[in-house]
């Protein structure tokens, strides 16, 4: 469309140029001419009255001097059987004769003047009675280089105006072109990354009427698409939620029926239902198209899931006896993770706390917010876990050990959506302190030595969620 709109100026303003410069060109032409022949008609004007009155040779030759040149001008008086001289020049015939005899014979009868060919130019004959009645002719020549004088220049400005004319129109086809087709190219790309799962690409709202309107369509079906896979994400995290935390509760509880043929029944069909739901919520999630940024509407508040999902496992904590505390939640916290997945990957984390620590092991979330990045760490006063690197492996799907790794991987794509990562280690409490490193601007997390790395934190009160008492750990 550019390239189109740049050719139909160049065609349009080159036949303007040329319409008008070539007539003008013409004009200008003619207009040097007529100039030159305006001239001779003066030269050959300040002649006659003194043709008029004499025809005395040296008279008239003192009037050539003073109204021209002898080379260019000559006076033809008819012949009345004056001698000639040597040359074969009538005695009364001054300057330079350039026409022909039949052309000045013509002039005579005729009595008007007239212009005729020449070598190397033109020249102007002008009849002038004279006293005695007959009729003296004077010759005025016009080089052809007076006739032209000053066409080429002018010829050469109008073609630098036209030139100019067409480098503008140009160049303002091409701006104009810019500015419909960036828009459409944007429009394009938005929709590539759409297609390749960025739900988060959206259109500048630009351009001609058309292509806003279209800009406009386009990212309302975006939201719309966002919109429905969220609505996805959040059934998956229902799932998640509805089914393995009572799982975990159920397993609890199944522990403790003691020995016995049933009690054993019970525990192994508590891990086949286990297993099965890991199956199926693995499979909706493997099935969740994977972004390369939250799309609007995708961000919340970190403080606000904490506080309600460290609510809902108070209760589950205060039956085994456990200590607990929650620390930075009493402020928001925005961050760009949509509220099922941050909800789902705590209770992926907390629920390995009451999986894999015995009764009464006391557990913390820390929420620390800072400039570029929040952190969220959930730590427990267990026996550890040995080796970070082949959990983290885990959780990518290769562990053998009986563990899924479902949890951590849950974990690991929430906080890599947003550009930050996720590591385990040793925390203050005597156990496992998992740190998850949210990216605000969308860059990847930088390498760091720890968990305190570039993060700001603020001191913040601590509270417990979901109960309005506080706890303290030993």
């Amino acid at each position: 469309m550019r390239w189109a709109l740049v050719k139909v100026s160049l065609a349009v303003t080159a036949m303007v140029v040329v319409a008008f410069a070539v007539p003008l060109g013409l004009v200008i032409r003619e207009m040097a001419r007529d100039r030159a022949f305006s001239n001779a008609e003066r030269e050959a004007a300040a002649v006659a009255p003194a043709l008029s009155i004499t025809t005395d040779r040296d008279q008239l030759e003192r009037v050539v001097a003073s109204a021209g040149s002898d080379a260019g001008m000559a006076v033809h008086i008819p012949a009345s059987g004056e001698p000639t001289d040597g040359a074969g020049q009538r005695a009364a015939d001054i300057g330079r004769q350039r026409a022909t005899d039949e052309d000045i014979a013509a002039v005579r009868e005729m009595g008007r003047a007239s212009t005729t060919e020449v070598d190397g130019g033109s020249t102007l004959l002008q009849p002038v009675a004279l006293s005695s009645g007959e009729i003296a002719v004077v010759e005025v020549y016009v080089p052809e280089s007076e006739v032209t004088n000053g066409v080429a220049t002018a010829w050469a400005v109008l073609a630098a105006v036209g030139a100019a004319l067409i480098v503008g129109s140009v160049a303002v086809a091409d701006r104009l072109g810019v500015r419909m087709v960036r828009p459409a190219q944007r429009l394009v790309e938005g929709a590539h990354q759409l297609g390749e799962g960025r739900l988060g690409s959206r259109v500048p709202v630009e351009g001609p009427n058309e292509l806003r309107l279209a800009a406009v369509a386009f990212n309302s079906m975006a939201d719309q698409v966002v919109q429905l896979l969220a609505n996805e994400r959040e059934l998956a995290a229902d799932l998640s939620h509805r089914l393995r935390t009572p799982l975990t509760v159920l397993r609890l509880n199944a522990a403790s029926l003691g020995d016995g043929p049933a009690a054993e029944q019970t525990r192994s069909a508590v891990e086949q239902l286990e297993r099965e739901v890991d199956t199926i919520i693995r499979t909706a999630r493997d099935a969740k198209p994977q972004t390369a940024a939250a799309g609007p509407g995708a961000g919340c508040d970190a403080a606000e899931v904490v506080r309600e999902r460290m609510g809902f496992w108070s209760a589950l904590a205060e039956d085994e006896g456990r200590k607990w505390r929650v620390a930075g939640a009493d402020r928001p916290v925005r961050i760009p993770v949509a509220r099922a997945d941050l909800a789902a990957s705590l209770d992926a984390l907390l629920g390995n706390v009451f999986r894999h620590t015995a009764e009464g092991t006391a557990f913390a979330v820390d929420l620390h917010n800072g400039e570029d990045a929040v952190i969220v760490l959930v730590s427990d006063a267990g026996a550890g876990i040995p080796d970070p690197e082949a959990a983290m492996a885990r959780g990518r799907g290769s562990g053998s050990d009986g563990s899924t790794g479902l949890g951590l991987d849950i974990v690991r794509r929430m906080a890599e959506s947003t550009g930050g990562d996720v590591r385990i280690g040793s925390s203050v409490l005597g156990g496992t302190e998992v740190r998850i490193w949210v990216q605000l601007d969308g860059r990847t997390a930088p390498e760091r030595r720890g968990h305190r790395g570039a993060v700001r934190r603020r001191r913040q009160p601590r509270q417990t969620a979901g109960l309005n008492r506080p706890r303290s750990l030993p």
